[in-house]
Order: C-alpha cells, then sequence, then structure tokens
C-alpha cells in the first residue's frame, strides 16, 4: 500500500473486475431488456399507427447525445431459480437532457408498455409527483412532459390489494408550483386520457398531432359505460375538440418531427427558470427599419378589415413569430417575437375574427397569455384595434363580461413594461385591457386610432335618442352628430393634452418600440423572481 492509502496494481495483483463480471453482465443484460421496451411486435404496432416510441421521441427532441436517462432499469423482473429471465421495464422514461446548450427535465410515457399506464412503486419516474418533475423543480430547469397513456388503471389495484385515494399518492402539488418556477411544455402525441391528460393542460405551452393524439378526462369505453353514448376517440378529444373548441391544448400540427420542433422553438423565448431574465440574440434586422407597406396597411374605410398578422411581422424581427392558440379565440393574436433581438410578447386585435370584438375564448386566451409573459419577465406590445366586447345573448351566455373582468385583473397584476400602439379602434372595456394604466403608460397611437367608452355607431342613438327623435329627419340628424363627434375623437385632440403619449407615423414604430424596449430590458433584470400570480392556463 502506498502513503495515501492505495493499493497499487502489478504483477501478481488480484483481478478484481474479473470478480464483478457475473453483477455487470446483469446490469447491461437489465439495460438491453429496457431498451427493448414493450418488445418488438409493441415496437413495430406503435410504428404502424405513425408514433414514434418514446425513446425516439427524446432523441430527436433533444441536443445529440446529451440525454442521461435515471431509472433505466426500474421495472418488474421475473425470476427463476433466483436467476432473471426477464424485464418488463416500467412505463415511463425519464432523465435530464440539453435543448440548444441549455437542461431540461424530459419525460414521458412509453405506450408499448402496458399502454403507458402507470403500474406503481415505490417511487414513480414520471407524472405527478415523479422524479422527472422533482429534477425540474429542484435543478430550476424546464420541463418537457411527452403524454400518451392512460394514467393509472385498475388492473394495479389486484397487484397493491388495495385501491388509492385520489389526491393521495401522486399528487399534482408539484405540477403547481412548477408553473411558477420555470417553463413547462407538453405534447400530447398519443391518445391521452386521466393524470398524463391533466398534466399536459398544466403547462405554459401544448401541442398534438394531427390525426393521431387525442386527449379526455376518459376514453370512450367509459363515456359508453357511464353515459351510455358510443363516440370515437377523435370525436371525443381530437384536435377539434382539444384544440379548436375546449382550448385544452394550444397548437396542432401535422406530425411528431414538427411537434418537437416546436418544443424547441417555445423553449428558445423562455428563459430556464424565473429567477433569469429571457434569453437574447444576436440582432440580424436593423432597429431603425422601417417599412413603407405600413403606411397604407390600415383602410380608409373604418369598416374593412386587414391583415394584422401582416403588421405585426413588419414590426417584429424578420421570422421571428411564434403564434399561441391560432385557431382558438381567433379575435385575439398571441405570439412570442423578438424585437432587436430581445424577447416580446404580442397580443393583437385580429378584425377579421369577429371585426376584433373580444369574445370569451379571445378573453381567456388574452389573461392566459399575459400571465405567461409576466411569470417569465416577457414586455408585452399591444396592437389595438378592437371595437369592444362581443354583445348579444349568445356573448352573454358565454360569460364574456366575466372572462373580460379576468384579463383586466391579469393586466394588472402584471408587472412587465407594457407598451401599446393603437392602430384603429379602441373602445370600451375590451379596450381597456390593452392599455397599460399601472407602470410606464406608454401608450402610442398612429393616426388613424380612435377610442372611447363605445364606437359611435349605436353610441350617438343611445346617448342622443331624445333629440334624434325630435328631428324632422331622424337619420340626417344622427349622420350629423356621429360626424361632430368623430372629429373631436381625433387622436391628435387627445395628443394636445398629453392623454396618449405620441402619435406616430406607422412607419416609425419598430424604430420606437425597439428603443424603448432596449431600455426596458434593463429594467426587467430588477424584478427578476416569482410572482404572486403565475400562469396556470385555465
Amino acid at each position: 500500500m502506498t502513503e495515501n492509502g492505495s493499493d497499487e496494481g502489478g504483477a501478481g495483483a488480484p483481478d478484481r473486475a474479473a470478480d464483478w463480471a457475473p453483477e455487470l453482465e446483469e446490469l447491461a443484460q437489465r439495460r438491453r431488456m429496457a431498451a427493448a421496451m414493450g418488445g418488438a411486435e409493441s415496437v413495430e404496432r406503435q410504428h404502424a399507427q405513425g408514433r414514434l416510441t418514446v425513446r425516439e421521441r427524446i432523441d430527436a427532441l433533444v441536443d445529440q447525445g446529451s440525454f442521461r436517462e435515471v431509472g433505466q432499469i426500474a421495472g418488474k423482473g421475473r425470476y427463476e431459480n433466483g436467476r432473471l429471465r426477464s424485464l418488463t421495464p416500467a412505463s415511463y422514461v425519464a432523465g435530464l437532457a440539453a435543448i440548444d446548450g441549455r437542461p431540461v427535465a424530459v419525460g414521458g410515457e412509453d405506450f408499448t408498455v402496458r399502454g403507458g399506464s402507470s403500474a406503481g412503486g415505490v417511487r414513480r419516474k414520471g407524472g405527478q409527483g415523479g422524479f422527472s418533475e422533482d429534477l425540474a423543480l429542484h435543478l430550476k430547469m424546464p420541463l418537457v412532459n411527452l403524454c400518451e397513456g392512460a394514467g393509472g388503471t385498475v388492473t394495479s389495484t389486484r397487484d397493491r390489494g388495495y385501491t388509492n385515494l385520489p389526491g393521495a399518492i401522486g399528487n399534482l402539488k408539484t405540477c403547481v408550483q412548477l408553473l411558477g418556477m420555470v417553463p413547462v411544455v407538453s405534447a400530447v402525441l398519443g391518445s391521452t386520457a386521466g393524470g398524463p391528460a391533466i398534466r399536459a393542460v398544466l403547462s405554459h405551452w401544448s401541442v398534438m398531432v394531427q390525426g393521431t393524439s387525442q386527449l379526455f378526462a376518459a376514453g370512450p369505453a367509459l363515456v359508453e359505460r357511464s353515459l351510455g353514448h358510443s363516440v370515437e376517440k377523435e370525436s371525443l378529444g381530437g384536435p377539434a375538440v382539444a384544440v379548436e373548441a375546449g382550448g385544452a391544448i394550444h397548437d396542432v400540427v401535422p406530425d411528431e418531427s414538427a411537434a418537437l420542433a416546436m418544443i424547441r422553438q417555445f423553449l428558445s423565448y423562455m428563459p430556464r427558470n424565473v429567477w433569469e431574465a429571457p434569453p437574447s440574440t444576436t440582432p440580424t434586422d436593423p432597429p431603425a427599419r422601417r417599412e413603407e407597406a405600413l403606411a397604407a396597411i390600415i383602410p380608409k374605410n373604418r369598416r374593412h378589415p386587414y391583415d394584422m398578422r401582416r403588421l405585426v411581422r413588419l414590426v417584429v424581427d424578420k421570422d421571428s413569430v411564434m403564434e399561441l392558440q391560432r385557431t382558438y379565440g381567433k379575435a385575439v393574436i398571441t405570439a412570442l417575437a423578438r424585437m432587436n433581438g430581445r424577447v416580446v410578447g404580442i397580443i393583437a386585435s385580429n378584425p377579421l375574427a369577429n371585426a376584433g370584438a373580444l369574445d370569451h375564448k379571445a378573453a381567456r386566451k388574452q389573461t392566459s397569455f399575459l400571465e405567461l409573459c409576466n411569470t417569465f419577465h416577457i414586455p408585452i406590445v399591444f396592437f389595438v384595434d378592437v371595437p369592444g366586447m362581443m354583445i348579444g345573448r349568445d356573448a352573454e351566455m358565454a360569460g364574456t363580461l366575466r372572462e373580460g373582468a379576468r384579463a383586466i385583473a391579469a393586466k394588472h397584476r402584471a408587472t412587465v413594461p407594457m407598451i401599446t400602439v393603437i392602430v384603429r379602434k379602441c373602445y370600451g372595456m375590451a379596450g381597456g385591457i390593452a392599455v397599460d394604466d399601472e407602470s410606464l403608460k406608454l401608450r402610442v397611437a398612429w393616426p388613424s386610432a380612435e377610442w372611447g367608452s363605445l364606437p359611435l355607431e349605436g353610441g350617438v342613438l343611445t346617448g342622443y335618442r331624445s333629440e334624434i327623435a325630435a328631428a324632422s329627419d331622424p337619420k340626417a340628424r344622427e349622420r350629423e352628430l356621429e360626424d361632430e363627434l368623430r372629429a373631436l375623437s381625433s387622436p391628435f385632440r387627445t395628443a394636445e393634452v398629453f392623454a396618449v403619449e405620441d402619435v406616430i407615423d406607422p412607419r416609425e414604430t419598430r424604430p420606437y418600440l425597439c428603443r424603448f424596449l432596449d431600455v426596458a430590458a434593463e429594467a426587467v433584470r430588477t424584478q427578476l423572481g416569482p410572482k404572486t400570480h403565475h400562469a396556470y392556463n385555465l
């Protein structure tokens, strides 16, 4: 033995590696069995249905060679005479990886093993209360859930000998905690119900695949048994329901490759956690760029629509827009983008849907996006052309006012810098949601802007009903009053008393915003950390 206590190798030294050869071979054998997942037949069936296995999904998503799996040999072994004969791996694959060089926790159900259902155990690898969530929570890194499965199953009750009390095992506390700390992303990549479904919804952003993904609280068999309704899984929880009608999942893409690419894109806008500022990139688009097309983008006829998405693209960094929930709440556009390389959140009215009027879905979407940006310290730019809240019996039945009130509350809770650009209409409560009156109060208008408690059309008839009725030509008097009040509603009149901070040439919008957002980025760094309210996306 040497002075420091270590053994020196040399001739005649015992070959201790050989002593452990059986155990090392067993470890290698267990790993091979786990890597085989549910077996060749199950893997082939997964591929035949147009879906990747969870291991293929992870390999395609993360940086090459970065996945460090944890718990690969967890599962249930079959023994004969004390010797391992086979291993059914746990139906969840999880570990540490990197996306674009930044660490993430990633995990997902292995549908080739018991359809991705949980078999219980001393400790879960993934799912609610599982190791992958703990990894994200304690190491303060993003969590990516690759969802496909039904969570719990009654077949595991026989193995345990008792039934679980809901919430007592594998509760959702960590899922909720994560939403205030790190970005959480979920991809629904097959039929997903139960626990995996609720975790998919408890995400900052989620995506599913057209034709191969469904999301529901319970599948068709249970629906038929409980309610007597025979329903196909696509009509129960396909994208038309989960994305477009219900908004439980944010977006839908044509294939798994596109879903994984969008996960990488979304995370590129996000900080690692709430103690960091959003990542910036080297600017490739001059901040002083002026777009001549902006001078003509708003029609002179105030009833005519135009393409707000094009307007946004002309202002932000080229090719930097990632729109979220495009097919849900269409009256408002929510997107992540960059300006001079810095991440911004875009909330823009969409005059091509409901003439821009805010319905209950659009208001709910706006609330969720406001909370997302506030949680991760992303400045917000509003592009406003909203005639007000959606009105009528259907709107009242849908609880539009309550959803509008929630959006107002989210705006007032937000502490990130907000800049409002009023491009045309800004009326009523819906307009107020898009106007910052808490912090900097930077509100700029284009010459085409107009605002008020309610639009002149209808507002004049309501406010001057008696005068109009008494006129010899009521319609002519109504038009005269509208013309008189419209002259007073010029943005220049409001700018004279500094009640709007600036009226700008539309072509100046990009350089104007870039200048303020560059300075705002430094202010954001003084606000880092958790917020009292954060994005539950509910």
